[in-house]
Formats: C-alpha cells, structure tokens, sequence
C-alpha cells in the first residue's frame, strides 16, 4: 500500500459497546506496573505464586492422560455449559459449602455451567439479562470489573450505600421506591452482591441482610422477576469470623439468586475455572450466549480440575492457602497498626477473609490517579487501588479519599514496607494539609 493511500483510509467505525467499556482503569494499573517495576504492589488482585499448587496439578495431568481413551476425550472440545463429570462434582462441592446433602439443595447439576472464571458468568449475566437503560442495583464501594461489565451493555448503575454489614438494605427499598416513583421499575432487572469479604472492602454482607436483599427482590418484582446476583469469588478464602449461608440459601424458590463462585481464589487462576448456578429457565439462555463466544470453556482445564476435586487435594490447598493468607492479612493489619495509627483520620477495615484491605483518609487528602498522593505514593516506591474507582456513581458524587490494599501478592516484609512507604506518603500530604513542609 503507498503511503498515500495509506494516508485516505478511513477511520474504524467502533461500536457503541467499544464505547461503552474503553479506558478501562485495570490498563492503567498495569502500566503502572510496567513502567515502575521496583515498586511495591498493594493494587495487584493476584493470588501469591507461592500457593499455586503445582504438585497437586501435575498428579492430576498425568492421571487425566495416563489413559489413552480418557486423554483424548480430555482433550477434545466439549460441551457449552461444562463437562458433565465436574458438573456433577460441583453440585457435591457445592453442598458441602452448603452443609447438605445433594439431594437436599433443591437443583441439579444441569443447573450448573462451567465458566472461564467467574468473571465470564458476571459478563454473560448482563448479556443476557440487561439491554442499554436496564439498570443493576449495585453496593458502593463495589467489584469495579463488573462495574465494566455494566458499562459494557449500556446499563445504568445505582449505588447503594454500604456498612460494616455490607449494602444497606433500608436504602435498597428507598432506592427501589423512587425508581418506581419516577415510573422506571421496570427497567430494574439485577441487583448485585458481592457476598464473601468483597472486593475491594473486606467486609462480607451480614447474615440478616442477606434474608432481607432476597425478600426485597420477591416483594419488588411487579413487572417481571427482579434477579439478584451473588458473586461469591472469596467465600473458601476464611481465616476466622462467624460461618456466613450464602446469598443463594436465602431463596427458597431457587429461582432468584443467581449464584456464581471461582477457583482462581482457592485453587489455580491459570485453570481459569469458575461456575455459576442458576434458576432453571436461565441456564438455556445463558447458554445460549456462551456457544456465541466459547462453544465451552476449556475442557482440557475441566478434567484437570475434575480429578483434583475427586482425589482429595482441593481440599487440602485450600486450608494450606488460607494458612497462608491468614500470615499475610495479619501483617498488612499489623504494619497498619504501626505505621498508621497515629496519622489523624486514617481508618481501615480488619476483614476476616479474601484479599483486601480498605483504608479511608481525612475527606480532603484524594487518592484518585491524578492525586498528589498517588503520584508521591509511586514516587516512594508503593501503589494501591484508588477508591474511587469502585463506585459506579458519577465522579462527583464518589468519596475521593479511599483506597483499595491488597496482600495477595506480596511476601510479609514487602507488605510491612510498603505499607511503612505509603504510610511515608500520606504523612506528607497531611503535613501539606496543615501547612507544614511536605
């Protein structure tokens, strides 16, 4: 092509669901990463490498191919909504999280679908559930990917208000109230949870509110059901705090709750294995959208994770993971503890499991990417998840002065120092607050 014509070619005509999900703030936090390698993490949501179980994944590789016939039905394609064998070892896995027998859950394993992660289940939910004006219910602070999710079919989010007892559930009913009031009820089609020690707060919605989220949505489907969808990512990720029933529990009628949980968390992010259970009439359409993209998540990785789950070593990680993340959230509370304490105004949660710590500054110390905190924090060699970005409000209306601490990558002593660099950080600009030299 001449460098003429290359010059008259015409710009891309991208969709409008391009527009809806650009600039997503996850690239930017990898850039980040990229640009500035020697400094500390405490944004990353990854799992420490040093949990990923490679013993326990090669035994189960070499027993799915040590037989000839078994191998290659492994690794052949297989079917949209999962292989049927894991299916059925996730309606048992799913019932011991219960604390029932199997026939006792009140669905089966057709009502299960193997999924690329959860992350995959919470974008084909809003595929298949929200058109562009539909809108979604949501916690704030909340998980922003899903936030990404919404954007990306044009729905609208309304943010619901949060304690130390998760989304209030008295401004969910105002929130559908005036929704009804202004005559929009029905576009209202989900409400979305993030159950266990959520991402990006730690806090885990309480055991009456989770009744009462699933009683609001019976008593306010008047123009079709109102679904709610609980994303339960963390939920084997516990190190102490009272055992909390599901979300999904709460629905006697099985026809509610959308449930959907992950083995990137307890097991293996690189299988990227997650599964939704849903109410009966939604398993057919769900379905349906996932033949569009996949024809079925990867069936290699499904039969792997199948004989893990039958041999008895899930498990087994999992208590030896969250032994390991127990020692790594003690130590980012403990280095809080020491290097935050006497800061005037700083706060943050103690959560009881997951990978997050949320911490709150004086209202007019910001932390959003632009802020002078953020571009000091990066210069001290530390960077975190600004707050603000997991909210679905509009910008004005966000709390500006949060932020999101993970420990999941990170060994002990890199969270104590970096912790000890943020904390080098936020000292300076409240110093800058007071008029002292920063």
């Amino acid at each position: 092509m001449t460098t003429r014509a290359a010059e008259q070619l015409l710009p891309p005509k991208l969709s409008r669901r391009w527009h809806y999900a650009r600039e997503q703030a996850i690239s930017f936090l990898m850039q980040q990463a990229v640009e500035n390698p020697d400094v500390i993490s405490l944004a990353a949501g990854l799992v420490d490498s040093e949990t990923l179980p490679v013993e326990e994944t090669r035994a189960a590789v070499e027993k799915v191919l040590a037989d000839h016939g078994s191998g290659k039905m492994a690794l052949q394609y297989g079917t949209t909504a999962g292989s049927e064998r894991l299916r059925r070892l996730l309606l048992a896995h799913f019932a011991g999280l219960e604390g029932c027998d199997p026939h006792d859950l009140g669905v089966t394993a057709s009502q299960f679908v193997v999924t690329t992660g959860s992350q995959q289940l919470l974008s084909l939910v809003c595929e298949i559930l929200l058109d562009p004006g539909d809108i979604c219910l949501v916690a704030g602070p909340t998980y922003f990917v899903f936030v990404g999710n919404l954007n990306g079919v044009g729905a609208e989010t309304v943010t619901i208000p949060c304690d130390d007892d998760g989304m209030q559930t008295d401004a969910l009913e105002a929130a559908l109230q005036q929704l009804e009031d202004e005559g929009r009820l029905d576009r209202v089609k989900l409400i979305y949870t993030v159950s266990y020690y959520d991402n990006p707060s730690g806090r885990s919605l309480s055991a009456g509110r989770r009744q009462q989220i699933v009683d609001i949505a019976h008593r306010w489907s008047k123009h079709h059901r109102l679904f709610v969808l609980e994303d339960a990512a963390y939920r084997e990720l516990r190190y102490d705090g009272e055992t909390l029933p599901s979300v999904w529990s709460c629905d006697n009628s099985r026809q509610t709750v959308i449930y959907t949980q992950t083995f990137s968390k307890s097991f293996s992010p690189g299988l990227r294995i997650g599964f939704g259970v849903l109410p009966r009439d939604l398993v057919q359409p769900l379905c349906d959208r996932k033949g569009n993209e996949d024809f079925g998540s990867a069936n290699f990785n499904q039969h792997i994770l199948a004989t893990v789950l039958e041999s008895g070593l899930y498990d087994s990680h999992v208590e030896q993971v969250c032994a390991a993340y127990r020692v790594k959230r003690d130590a980012m509370l403990a280095a809080a503890d020491r290097w935050f304490a006497d800061l005037p105004g700083v706060e943050w949660v103690h959560p009881h499991g997951g990978l997050y710590v949320w911490m709150s500054l004086p209202s007019q110390i910001q932390t959003g990417f632009e802020s002078p905190l953020f571009l000091r924090a990066v210069k001290e060699g530390v960077m975190y998840v600004p707050g603000e970005l997991c909210y679905a409000s509009p910008l004005e209306e966000r709390p500006r002065n949060e932020m999101r601490l993970s420990y999941g990558v990170q060994p002990p002593e890199g969270i104590d120092e970096g912790m000890r660099r943020l904390s080098v950080a936020v000292r300076a600009m409240l110093d800058a607050a007071d008029g002292n030299d920063a």
